[in-house]
Formats: C-alpha cells, sequence, structure tokens
C-alpha cells in the first residue's frame, strides 16, 4: 500500500537554472533538489526518504479545500496555488533566478495571499550529502540563518526570510499571517567568499522574478516550431533546457535518481547523467525547433568526448555532465527509498557497458547538425573516422543494448541497426564535405549489416522483425527502424512488423518495451515495470510515417492526456496512469516533440484541419 508521506511522482512541478533542479509537490513542499549541481549530492530529497532526506516546506495551516499547480505562461516559473472554501486564495511561486552574470545559485519562494487572511508556516529542513551529513545552523538574524554541512564538502546555505524565523533541532521554522496582497519571500542560496548575499538587497526578488520570466519568455520564443500542439511542445522544450548544463553544454537523462520503474520494486537508477544516447535524440529534438545555441553547445562537449576516445576508437555510454568517465554505482542503504522502493541507486554501473547503438544516434546527430546547424571541424571528423572504424571492426558483437540489460550481452538488432546508421552517416557526411574516407571500406561494411539485419533478425512465422538474433520476442526500439531510414516505413516487411507490434506490445496509447517469452536470458532483474512514454511516442510516429495519419493522430492525443497536471513526464506509466520511473525525462519528452513534429508534418500533406 501506498504510502501518505510520499507525494505521487506525478504531483510534482519541477524549477532549475540550467545548473541544478527542484522538484516541487502540490502540497508546496521541495522534496528533491541536488545542490550546487544536477548531480551533487541532495540537500533535499524526502521524496526518496520522508523521514531522513530533507525537505522545504511552505503551506497554510489551515485546511485547504484545493490545490492547483501551473506555470507562468511559456515560463519556468511555478505556481503552487492553496483554495480554500470560505478563508480564500494563497499561493506560492517557487523558481531560481536564470542570472548567469552572477556566479551565486539562489532558490527564491514567494508567498502571497490573493485573497482573505491566511496563516502559513514554513520548514526548512535540510539533510546534506544524501542525508549522511549532520549540520551546524548559525543565526545571523531571526531573518538570517546559515546552514552548513558537516560533511566532507563543508556545503553552506543561507536562508534569508521577509518574517521572524525560530531554529529547532536543526531546522528553520516561521509562522507567518498574510492578508490580502501582503507578500512574504524566502531565499536560499549559496555562500560565496567575498559575495555580498543576494537577498540583502531589497529589490532582489522582485527583479529576479522579473529576469528570470523574461528569460524564459524570450527563450521559448525562439522556437521555430509553428504547428499543431504548439504549447505542448514549447514545455517539453522548456523541460530540455532545464536539463541542459549551461556550464557544459551536456544535457541529462533525468533531474532524479533512484525513483523507481514500480512502487516497491529494484528497478532504480540514477540518471543524474549525459548518455549518448539520449542527448544525441536531444540534439535532433533541438535542431527541429531551431535553438541551435543549445545545439553547439552539445556538439562541443561531444568533440570533447570524441577526442578521448580510446585507442581502439571506443566511446564511452555515458559521461558526467563534465565530461567525467567514472560514475561508480552505489546504494544508499541508509534511505528507505520511494514508496519503500529499495534500493537506492546512485552512479550508474552502465557506464562501463557495451552499447553499439551509440555510435549510430551520435552519428546521426553529428550529420544532422552539419547539415543544419554548423559545419563540423576537421579534427572532429578525424576522431569520427577512428569511430566509425570501431564500428566497423565491431559490429557483429554481442551488447547490453539500448535497454541495458544485466543479464550477459546478446545480439540485439537495434544495435545491429544502429551501426548501419553509424557507417551510413559516415558515408553521407564524408560525401556532403568532401571530406577523406575509406568510401570501398565503409560501403562494404554498411551493406554487410544491411544483409545480416534482413537474413538474421526477421522472423518469417512471426511476419516481423524480432529483438534478438535466435529469438522470437519482439522490442520497441526497433519501432525506430524506419525514422532511421533502414526500411521504408511502407514496405511490406515493415508494416507486418508494425501489426505484430500492435498485438504484442501496444495496450491502447501505451507500449511496453519488450514482453520476454523465455527464449533468452531476460534482462537480469526481477520485478515488473510500466509502459515507456518515449515507446508510445515512437509509435505515433510510426504510424504517421506508415501513412496511418488519423490513427496516429488519436494515439498522439490520447498519449499527451496522460501527462501529469503541467505538462510534464517521467519515463513510464503504471498500472493505474502513475508516473514511474526518474523525472521528468528528457527522452519521454524529446519523443513528443518529435513525433509532434513529424505528425504535424504528415496531417498536413495528407490535408487534414489544424
Amino acid at each position: 500500500m501506498k504510502s501518505p508521506r510520499y507525494q505521487p511522482i506525478e504531483n510534482h512541478g519541477v524549477i532549475g537554472d540550467t545548473r541544478t533542479l527542484a522538484l516541487v509537490a502540490m502540497d508546496g513542499t521541495i522534496d528533491f533538489m541536488c545542490f550546487p549541481h544536477f548531480d551533487s549530492p541532495t540537500v533535499f530529497g524526502s521524496l526518496l526518504d520522508a523521514d531522513q532526506g530533507g525537505f522545504f516546506r511552505i503551506a497554510p495551516v489551515h485546511e485547504v479545500a484545493k490545490t492547483r499547480q501551473l506555470y507562468l505562461p511559456d515560463s519556468n516559473v511555478l505556481l503552487t496555488r492553496f483554495l480554500f472554501t470560505e478563508r480564500g486564495v494563497g499561493e506560492v511561486s517557487d523558481f531560481m533566478p536564470m542570472e548567469h552574470r552572477s556566479p551565486i545559485q539562489n532558490l527564491v519562494r514567494r508567498v502571497k495571499t490573493v485573497r482573505g487572511e491566511i496563516t502559513y508556516r514554513m520548514v526548512c529542513a535540510p539533510r546534506f550529502d544524501y542525508g549522511r551529513a549532520s549540520h551546524d545552523i548559525e543565526v545571523i538574524s531571526d531573518r538570517e540563518l546559515i546552514f552548513t554541512s558537516r560533511g566532507k564538502d563543508r556545503t553552506a546555505l543561507r536562508l534569508h526570510a521577509d518574517v521572524p524565523m525560530r531554529v529547532e533541532d536543526g531546522t528553520a521554522i516561521a509562522e507567518f499571517t498574510l492578508a490580502s496582497d501582503e507578500k512574504a519571500a524566502f531565499v536560499l542560496e549559496e555562500i560565496v567568499e567575498g559575495r555580498e548575499p543576494s537577498a540583502r538587497s531589497p529589490t532582489f526578488v522582485r527583479d529576479a522574478f522579473r529576469i528570470t520570466n523574461e528569460f524564459w519568455r524570450e527563450w521559448v520564443s525562439r522556437s521555430t516550431y509553428r504547428g499543431r500542439w504548439r504549447e505542448t511542445v514549447n514545455r517539453s522544450a522548456l523541460v530540455l533546457k532545464l536539463l541542459t548544463s549551461s556550464d557544459h553544454g551536456s544535457m541529462l537523462a533525468a533531474a532524479t535518481f533512484g525513483l523507481p520503474e514500480e512502487i516497491g520494486g529494484v528497478r532504480n537508477w540514477d540518471y543524474r547523467y549525459t548518455w549518448i544516447r539520449d542527448a544525441s535524440f536531444s540534439l535532433y529534438a533541438l535542431i527541429r525547433l531551431g535553438f541551435t545555441d543549445e545545439a553547439r553547445g552539445f556538439m562541443d562537449w561531444v568533440e570533447k568526448r570524441c577526442a578521448e576516445l580510446g585507442p581502439d576508437g571506443q566511446l564511452q555510454i555515458m559521461y558526467g555532465i563534465d565530461g567525467r568517465h567514472e560514475l561508480p554505482e552505489e546504494s544508499l542503504d541508509h534511505w528507505e527509498g520511494h514508496q519503500g522502493s529499495r534500493p537506492v541507486r546512485i552512479g550508474n554501473g552502465a557506464a562501463k557497458q557495451l552499447q553499439l547503438d551509440i555510435y549510430g544516434e551520435l552519428m546521426d546527430s553529428v550529420y544532422l547538425y552539419d547539415k543544419f546547424g554548423k559545419p563540423i571541424s576537421h579534427d572532429l571528423w578525424m576522431n569520427l573516422t577512428r569511430l566509425v572504424e570501431f564500428v566497423c571492426e565491431n559490429w557483429h558483437r554481442a551488447d547490453e543494448g539500448i535497454w541495458e540489460v544485466r543479464s550477459g550481452r546478446q545480439e540485439f538488432l537495434f544495435s545491429r541497426a544502429m551501426c548501419w546508421v553509424a557507417v551510413d552517416r559516415a558515408i553521407r557526411l564524408a560525401h556532403r564535405r568532401s571530406f577523406p574516407a575509406p568510401h570501398a571500406r565503409w560501403h562494404e561494411v554498411r551493406d554487410r549489416i544491411y544483409a545480416d539485419i534482413f537474413t538474421n533478425f526477421w522472423d518469417p512465422k512471426r511476419g516481423a522483425f524480432v529483438q534478438r538474433k535466435g529469438s522470437t520476442d519482439l522490442d520497441a526500439s526497433n519501432l525506430l527502424l524506419p525514422l532511421v531510414k533502414l526500411i521504408s516505413p511502407t514496405d511490406p516487411r515493415w508494416l507486418s512488423t508494425l501489426a505484430a507490434y500492435e498485438k504484442e506490445l501496444v495496450r491502447d496509447s501505451h507500449v511496453f518495451r519488450y514482453v520476454l517469452h523465455g527464449d533468452g536470458p531476460g534482462d537480469g532483474l526481477t520485478g515488473d515495470e510500466g509502459t515507456f512514454n518515449m515507446c508510445s511516442f515512437w509509435y505515433v510516429e510510426a504510424l504517421a510515417r506508415a501513412g496511418q495519419v488519423d490513427k496516429a493522430r488519436f494515439i498522439f492525443e490520447k498519449t499527451l492526456s496522460y501527462a501529469n497536471h503541467l505538462g510534464l513526464y517521467a519515463e513510464e506509466l503504471g498500472p493505474c496512469g502513475e508516473h514511474l520511473g526518474n523525472f521528468p525525462q528528457a527522452f519521454s519528452h524529446i519523443g513528443l516533440i518529435s513525433a509532434a513534429f513529424c505528425l504535424d508534418r504528415e496531417l498536413t500533406r495528407a490535408h487534414r484541419p489544424g
């Protein structure tokens, strides 16, 4: 049974400053925040352990009839609104200032009574280093406190308030009453030696609110997308921007770690890193929307990683956002996990896996960037040729695949197909830019991979492409085959495959990533999982490209209805429509953008109304 001590994953909004993020629950609690970076230890983590995680709550002391959350239009400024039957209306505005000329990072929470007179209670209870480090509190005044971790990093945070606070057991508490149109602000900021605290300026909160709101509106206005579902696409773009590091140009797979793919289950991973695969798809989405600055930032990051290739030309599948290679996986055994879902993992052992599909996704994104963004450099091309040579030598190998199985390496179709993409895009790019390349060798390898796919991964009895060699299992990752131009979306073999996938993997608008029939080693993990949002969007795009535009639109708009109240998606949906896995997840929003772009184009070609 689910514990009322935990807000459901979907009951959250997200705010951030492109250096870190925080999740804000509908009850006014910030129950997840790593600080000062995306992948730093948590300061607030009660979403993963209600007792030891730490939180920052602002809420009325009175019984609330309803709560609502909304973003200001085209912005990542979040409002949590409390509605009463008689007492009135109160709200909390949450944001992280987007003022990167200042090295100081801030979290701003502004409370306002819109109508009536409401008493609020603020509790700021940080727990440093994933709840493993105690802390000291220095009282500067009744409106200014300093929390200092006793952990090895000695993180120090200043809390400034417009109302008096008191300290109880390492926690800051304030109770205050605001009449109609009265406000009170709380600013939690890092302490930077030699820098005057931002919140001591009497106009800081007002100015930061205006600058931040204007920043987000100006940024999203640069989108070139003018098609259907524009507001939904813009919200997904805003999510991707929140997940993009302004310091490094890299993109996180998701904002969180440890959130379960099954309540009470063990599939709880750390997604606060940059996967080559996810980020490459992100680049495609950003280019489609016209956000060339972000695309350029990611390509700069990629160029640095390609300069660090192994002696054989191999690329690591994922990195820290700053490009670091070592991401050791460990369990936080002192935490009970969200709704008792253990273990809570930080780090990710998949970083050492062999996943051959990443080379295709990377080469496809480089090809698109060179075509629609900025021509790539000579040095990058020379490193890419080493990478492609690695693919030519290793495409036939078994690997852990896109789903990062922990049951041993297998020969997956999707990995094989993306090796074909890697060589194909290298050939196209070499021709496009007249780069030096071993054309004859690359053509020969590309054709061998193609023949292998159609010989060894096509099951004539099922009339479908299968997950791996020697298996009859189906895999939703193969919905991408026509999208990457390995096969025509109207080829009889593909239409037969699509029909088989619909029968086995699709439930209404929900798509499972695979269903295993026991003719292989499985994925090495126990328990169940939900349907994958990104797979649902891949399905929509496959339908649209196959000419089934009306069905694709119906499925797409049903899938949109499963977003949370703010238009955000986790990785998966559970059996009751609940969100599961890390949140918000880039891949879900990338899939939405790509599906919307493709479906809008196909609907227009089919002369359907907008």
